[in-house]
């Protein structure tokens, strides 16, 4: 059966090439799963696994398991290469290629853990972020593929005109063009939205017009609680955060795992640098 090129949920970001780290965790398997079904119908589009190992005895396991992964999700219609380097610093070769591709995005997951010892774990994660060579979407453990029909954008409401990638973002909303919810949480809430948080609401009310987007002011002393609340509540698809710093997208993951939050099932987080 072939892929209906008119459905907006096959449709992504303009890209050119895609990154996923797979370190044979199911963890990380299941990122490279959700990226053949995010990217299946594309044309153009290279989608690159990637694995990095320390030990020449290593090498010939990890490029037969690449290989394997390669043919499952070659049947998504995607054009995939299959890469293994040697190296002791994941980060280090992870950024290079990225560079070096010019990728447009890398795909990971989060809590793996390797057999071959390079666990692609949260530190990895939010340390590839930290390096704001293109935008990363975080896949938590066991995240299936689901059509994007509702979006999260979080914001802090401070210098929303310099510091939102408004270009990247709405590169996404145009293809998805799903419901677009905007949050801000701030326990001042409680008391009333000052003028300063009004007029930068009308700011990105601006910038975003063309989506109609609903603003939700939630006055919570835990943002992260209140985040993964609501992404429950409004049966979010993803995430988009713009990681000033990575604390906030840390104890997303965190809390959802520790904390045991009422959402069936924790949703991805795009990070995309302003």
């Amino acid at each position: 059966m072939q892929p209906d090129l008119n459905n907006r949920d096959i449709k992504f970001i303009k890209m050119n090439t895609v990154i996923v780290p797979v370190d044979f965790s199911e963890t990380s398997l299941n990122a490279a799963r959700y990226t053949g079904q995010l990217l299946s119908g594309h044309q153009g589009i290279k989608m690159i696994l990637f694995n990095v190992v320390e030990k020449e005895e290593e090498a010939e396991v990890s490029k037969e398991y690449l290989e394997n992964l390669k043919t499952e999700l070659e049947k998504n219609g995607i054009m995939i290469t299959a890469l293994t380097e040697f190296g002791d610093d994941f980060i280090e070769k992870l950024e290079k290629l990225a560079r070096n591709q010019k990728a447009d995005l890398i795909i990971m997951g989060i809590n793996g853990r390797s057999p071959l010892h390079h666990a692609i774990a949260g530190s990895n994660t939010f340390k590839i972020i930290g390096k704001k060579v293109c935008p990363v979407m975080i896949i938590p453990p066991e995240t299936k593929y689901t059509a994007m029909k509702n979006v999260l954008l979080t914001s802090d409401f401070r210098d929303v005109e310099t510091t939102t990638p408004s270009e990247p973002i709405k590169d996404v909303l145009k293809i998805f063009n799903p419901n677009l919810h905007v949050i801000n949480v701030d326990s001042n809430h409680y008391v009333a939205l000052t003028e300063e948080v009004q007029e930068e609401k009308a700011k990105l009310s601006d910038m975003l017009s063309e989506f109609s987007p609903e603003f939700y002011f939630l006055g919570w002393y835990d943002v992260t609680e209140a985040i993964n609340q609501f992404a429950s509540d409004k049966n979010i698809d993803l995430i988009i955060a713009i990681p000033k710093n990575h604390s906030l997208i840390e104890k997303m993951f965190k809390g959802s795992n520790t904390k045991k939050l009422a959402y069936q099932s924790p949703v991805p987080v795009l990070a995309m640098h302003e």
